[in-house]
């Protein structure tokens, strides 16, 4: 398997993941973990963000719309990473290419 690929798919596996794809890229600089790491970073980011959000509501429908939302993402993520494809996440995946620009 290619080294960058590996990084994609190491970076949707938890923030933990995440932060040593990083590493993993840090001397190569392959563009397509790049990609994945910065939509990753998003992904997780958003999963938290949207956790606090859904612990606000009482009821259970609002919550689990969340949480499938984020995990339709993370794995339509994890997928195209696994392909070894550059397709931002639906919706959001440009936003996460230009916030966390700076991660290369």
């Amino acid at each position: 398997m290619k080294e960058g690929k590996l990084a994609a798919i190491v970076a949707y596996i938890t923030i933990i993941g995440t932060i040593v794809a990083y590493f993993m890229n840090l001397e190569k600089k392959d563009p397509i973990a790049s990609f994945h790491i910065r939509q990753a970073l998003g992904t997780h980011i958003l999963f938290y963000l949207m956790g606090i959000l859904a612990s606000m509501f009482t009821g259970y429908m609002i919550p689990t719309a969340f949480y499938i939302f984020v995990l339709v993402l993370w794995g339509y993520g994890l997928i195209i990473a696994i392909k070894g494809e550059r397709k931002e996440t639906p919706l959001i995946g440009g936003f996460f290419q230009k916030i966390f620009k700076s991660i290369t």
